[in-house]
């Protein structure tokens, strides 16, 4: 029997291409389909094939992450997609809250942290 495993589809929004390729290397190798971005105004550009959780870093170049969570927030097709903040900022708690996050990460982040929030947002959707 071939049972087809359906990969959970990340998008990950984070202008620093270190941080970018070390966490899409970790979900890649947690089995799950990752894509990347360092321009976070090119996600709301995405109309069909969503990912099923977004991880989004609050200080980008182009375009806020809160902006962004707030705009997918409003939007019927994407108000459901679980999107977690991460940040290196003070005040990341109220951002998230703010901006209609799931979720919210500080930089620097434990890895087993983010690999738990995700299990967690991902099993809820």
């Amino acid at each position: 029997m071939n049972l087809m495993i359906v990969q959970k589809k990340i998008l990950v929004a984070d202008d620093d291409p270190g941080i970018l390729d070390a966490i899409e290397m970790m979900l890649e190798f947690e089995g799950y389909q990752v894509s990347s971005t360092s321009d976070g105004s090119t996600i709301l550009d995405i109309k069909d094939n969503y990912p099923d959780l977004l991880l989004l870093d609050v200080w980008m170049s182009g375009q806020d992450g809160r902006d962004i969570c707030k705009e997918l927030k409003r939007r019927k097709s994407t108000k459901n997609i679980p999107v977690i903040l991460v940040s290196a900022s003070t005040d990341l708690k109220k951002s998230a809250r703010e901006s209609g996050a799931d979720d919210f990460l500080e930089k620097p982040f434990n890895m087993t942290d983010l690999l738990n929030k995700i299990a967690l947002h991902l099993k809820q959707a």
